[in-house]
């Protein structure tokens, strides 16, 4: 059996988005509900929280982004960037949480204390840009844990596969200009962020580095499991990166409010083995997965025990 280290707590539940908000906190009790129905829990190595410091976040993040934030929490605001991206009076500390949590968990994985993991934490990250909180992402998580490890874990070269229903925008705008970390984005398209196109393949020294394979509406699992055999892997074959990062959203799931594909509960955990045999491959199987999306309870319940349950091996 596969060792997965799993970060699932109730402290993320207290970044409280407010009534009617789609990134609530019952996403967190509904991927604890899955798991614990399925009883992929117990076959997990629990992995605790852990708060990201100041030198973490400015591997990322400017200082003026950092006390934006945290000023607009004091400040008793609604809001901080973009009226979507809502906060409360712990929102600064639970978005701390979330990003160190990955990263610690991050470094298990490139350490080989456990084998692959899944963080289950909020809120998301994939839409935060180096200077701009939107899209419900305060910090980029991923990209947090992924500088973390490269300044302190002995990794150079990174794949991100961002398989959300959304465009990571804010991942690929960290990252485009950055040969060592390969960004693979699999999302609806026309969607928001409204990024994402095809031709948008990296920058100066990153040219090459980024892959975007953009759906179109009513897209289901032929198309979504098709992207990752016929785009990604071979892409990962060339790259051949050290550990793989997940930016694992299932707002592309049939029953998601805020996504137009038709992907089904089963297709990610298929989607999950294609990426964890090619990462077998390129990294002896050292996948970071983190969630980003998921906004239909059910779905997301029975999507992320999917998810697990093929880290796990099943």
């Amino acid at each position: 059996m596969k060792r997965v280290g799993l970060i699932l707590d109730g402290v993320f539940e207290r970044h409280d988005t407010g009534p009617g908000h789609p990134e609530r906190r019952a996403r967190i009790r509904a991927v604890r509900d899955g798991l614990l129905a399925t009883e992929l829990v117990k076959r997990c190595l629990r992995v605790e929280p852990c708060r990201a410091d100041d030198e973490q976040l400015l591997r990322v993040h400017p200082l003026e982004h950092i006390q934006r934030i945290e000023r607009a929490v004091e400040a008793g605001a609604g809001c901080v960037d973009s009226t979507d991206t809502t906060i409360s009076r712990h929102s600064a500390e639970v978005a701390r949480l979330a990003a160190g949590s990955v990263a610690t968990l991050a470094v298990q994985v490139a350490q080989g204390i456990v084998d692959s993991g899944f963080a289950a934490v909020r809120p998301p990250g994939h839409h935060a840009e180096r200077d701009l909180a939107m899209g419900f992402c305060l910090y980029n998580n991923v990209a947090i844990a992924v500088e973390h490890l490269r300044a302190t874990g002995g990794v150079r070269r990174v794949l991100i596969c961002d398989w959300d229903v959304h465009h990571g925008n804010g991942t690929q705008h960290l990252f485009e200009e950055d040969p060592d970390v390969f960004f693979f984005s699999l999302h609806q398209w026309p969607l928001y962020p409204g990024t994402g196109a095809r031709d948008e393949v990296g920058r100066g020294a990153g040219h090459g580095s980024t892959l975007n394979h953009p759906l179109a509406p009513g897209s289901g699992d032929v198309e979504f499991l098709a992207a990752l055999k016929d785009d990604l892997v071979p892409a990962g074959d060339r790259f051949r990166p050290e550990i793989v990062f997940i930016s694992a959203g299932f707002d592309a799931h049939r029953d998601d409010p805020l996504g137009g594909l038709l992907v089904s509960t089963e297709a990610y955990g298929q989607a999950t083995r294609v990426v964890l045999e090619a990462a077998s491959r390129w990294c002896g199987g050292r996948v970071v997965s983190v969630l980003e999306g998921g906004y239909d309870l059910p779905a997301l319940a029975g999507s992320a025990a999917a998810h697990v349950a093929a880290l796990l091996g099943d």
